[in-house]
């Protein structure tokens, strides 16, 4: 059976703009993951009778309701007394959620002060989702065909609490199991991706192939439901060797995170090192391969030259270079990888020059023209790349993964 989810969002904090509703996000990649449909999120204040309305709505348009926020000790917390009276349910007291209260602040040093015990309030005959990351239990149970879970709304217990706690309890809902792989792909967009997938796509009903938009590249997600996990990866296999085969080498991995993910385990298999030369990327591909564990075992260095004093006198750039063709160009990219993996004494240098706006250069280069190169052994590979018209972030990104995306055409032999 296919189930549909909608999500109830409490707090007036959110509509006033206060915070992001980032729980509705990561829920909703969850539920996808587990094949439910998510076709409505809703968001209200805290008043009891708004919510009871948009519960009422909910439960005529989908057979699960989850619900985050409103579980906290204060006044404004109602979403449970507010969801029992929607369904017809009594709140009881729920002793083992006290003492788990009780428990919780005991480590903290604090006092249990007497309005946290409305949080051990729970609807009768629930089943109770113990919180071991804050103090609000939460609340799952089934009335007249509505499954309703309720989730804490601070995002780090909300995440905790729907991973290990709401997806058991979903998944007993359903008959046998649902697997899904995810195909990572760099530099297609999920329109041209959709065009060469599309009659694929429209032939299959399970598993399903369905593509997800991301700023570099597009995700491809295969979604099985069969007896066993093993069945259903057997679903999945020849569809996503379907997918790689149409798609071919923007295809990075399987249910990785990112293109640095793949560069350093790339690096990090074959024993090499790599180190960068930046201009307009400001020391952003460096950063994004220090922001993943186990960097240092890879990464040698970097020097943002982002003037062309540090290009010549730390790079090695020959200064009638720099005259002669301008910072912005094939030549200085050269020159800046080979330096930089002199200096640095890597396996492979990067380098990044260009133009990342919001003007020209002064020689006229148009904004998002830029430089890359990679320098190996010998060897250096040097490609023209345009970033297109757009913020300086939104440039620099785009260049920095493309920079990446290099290493990983070079090491498994597509450069």
């Amino acid at each position: 059976m296919s189930h549909t989810a909608e999500l109830i969002a409490i707090g007036t904090e959110l509509l006033l703009g206060n915070i992001a509703n980032t729980d509705a996000q990561m829920i909703s990649q969850g539920l996808s993951e587990l094949g439910i449909n998510v076709y409505y999120h809703t968001v209200v204040g805290d008043n009891p009778d708004r919510v009871r309305q948009a519960v009422e709505i909910a439960r005529r348009r989908a057979d699960i309701i989850i619900t985050t926020g409103g579980l906290g000790p204060t006044c404004d917390d109602l979403t449970k007394v507010a969801l029992a009276e929607a369904f017809g349910k009594t709140l009881i007291y729920h002793e083992p959620s006290a003492q788990r209260i009780r428990d919780r602040f005991a480590a903290m040093e604090r006092p249990v002060t007497e309005n946290n015990y409305q949080q051990a309030m729970v609807p009768e005959g629930c089943t109770v989702l113990d919180n071991d990351w804050g103090t609000a239990p939460g609340v799952a149970f089934e009335a007249d065909g509505t499954h309703v879970i309720l989730l804490p709304g601070p995002p780090r217990e909300c995440e905790m609490m729907f991973r290990h706690r709401a997806v058991p309890y979903l998944k007993a809902l359903s008959d046998g199991v649902i697997a899904s792989r995810t195909v990572k792909t760099f530099g297609i967009g999920e329109s041209a991706a959709e065009a060469l997938l599309r009659d694929l796509m429209n032939s299959l009903h399970n598993p399903t192939l369905a593509p997800y938009a991301k700023p570099t590249g597009t995700e491809l997600r295969i979604t099985a439901h069969a007896a066993t996990e093993e069945e259903a990866y057997a679903l999945i296999a020849p569809v996503e060797a379907q997918v790689k085969e149409i798609l071919g080498e923007h295809v990075i991995g399987v249910n990785v995170n990112s293109i640095q993910e793949v560069c350093l385990n790339l690096l990090k298999e074959k024993g090499l090192t790599l180190g960068t030369a930046e201009s307009c990327t400001g020391g952003l591909i460096a950063k994004l391969i220090t922001d993943l564990p186990g960097a240092s075992a890879v990464l040698k260095g970097g020097v943002v030259s982002y003037t062309n004093e540090v290009k010549a006198g730390v790079l090695g750039v020959p200064e009638d270079m720099l005259e002669k063709y301008g910072a912005v160009s094939p030549q200085v990219a050269e020159a800046m990888a080979r330096g930089a993996r002199k200096v640095l004494g890597c396996d492979i240098a990067l380098s990044a020059t260009g133009v990342a706006g919001p003007d020209p250069d002064d020689r006229g280069n148009p904004v998002g023209l830029v430089y890359l190169g990679l320098a190996c052994g010998e060897d250096c590979i040097v490609q023209e790349y345009h970033a297109g018209k757009g913020d300086r972030s939104r440039i620099r990104r785009l260049t920095a993964g493309t920079a990446l995306d290099m290493v990983r055409r070079h090491l498994t032999g597509r450069l």
